[in-house]
């Protein structure tokens, strides 16, 4: 049965964006290759289908949503884990490479899976220490964006990104809270390294409007909207 066919009217009033039916059936069957993989290893522990589409498919959209109308970008998704926010980026954006990498190899294969089961061909998953990657020709100054949904702080976060990403590029910081001293330490590290926070964007989740907020740093000035 069809898990998310009713938060149609969610991507459209939140994103202004809906999947066409190719794109809601990849995303369903990604839900299921989730709840299928977690039976092996811990992938997730968000797999009510309510609860998937908010923290897992939409949060993944509404990070990138101020480039939605740009095409042919180039993205890397730093930690992927279980493949987000990469996987659902990858369905919406199917103009867009996206490459998703994580240290863990359990992790990797089954996201190198999901892409062969989905059929996205923009998609490819890499194992790999980050620190390591961003120094590799590959992959060195190779992207539009990087995007990170961690925990970690915030300045780490965006330490890992910042070689990956071309001089006009952004990081983008996934965060739940983000608190006064977070912006503290953001802001020292970007005094250091040449960089400028370009965006902080709070905002809530459509079903439990829970507080989200993105966090977008740049390496030059760059405006960033949502028209």
């Amino acid at each position: 049965m069809p898990h998310f066919s009713h938060l149609i009217e969610q991507w459209q009033s939140t994103l202004n964006w809906l999947p066409n039916p190719d794109q809601l059936a990849q995303f369903e069957k990604l839900y299921e290759l989730v709840l299928e993989g977690n039976s092996k290893q811990n992938l997730t522990r968000i797999t009510a289908p309510d609860d998937f589409w908010e923290k897992h498919l939409w949060d993944s959209l509404r990070g990138v949503f101020a480039f939605w109308d740009r095409e042919n970008i180039k993205l890397i998704d730093i930690g992927t884990g279980a493949g987000f926010p990469g996987l659902p980026i990858a369905i919406a954006k199917p103009s867009w490479q996206v490459t998703l990498v994580d240290s863990k190899q359990k992790k990797v294969a089954f996201v190198q899976q999901t892409i062969q089961d989905l059929q996205l061909p923009n998609a490819i998953a890499q194992a790999g220490r980050v620190e390591e990657l961003n120094q590799t020709s590959g992959y060195k100054k190779k992207y539009d964006l990087a995007v990170v949904r961690a925990v970690g702080k915030p300045d780490i976060c965006a330490s890992y990104c910042l070689p990956f990403l071309k001089r006009s590029g952004t990081a983008i910081l996934y965060r739940g809270q983000w608190l006064p001293e977070e912006s503290e330490q953001i802001d020292l590290f970007c005094e250091q390294q040449g960089l400028q926070v370009v965006k902080q964007d709070r905002f809530q989740t459509p079903l439990t409007e829970g507080i989200r907020h993105s966090v977008y740093l740049s390496p030059r000035s760059t405006s960033i909207s949502n028209s």
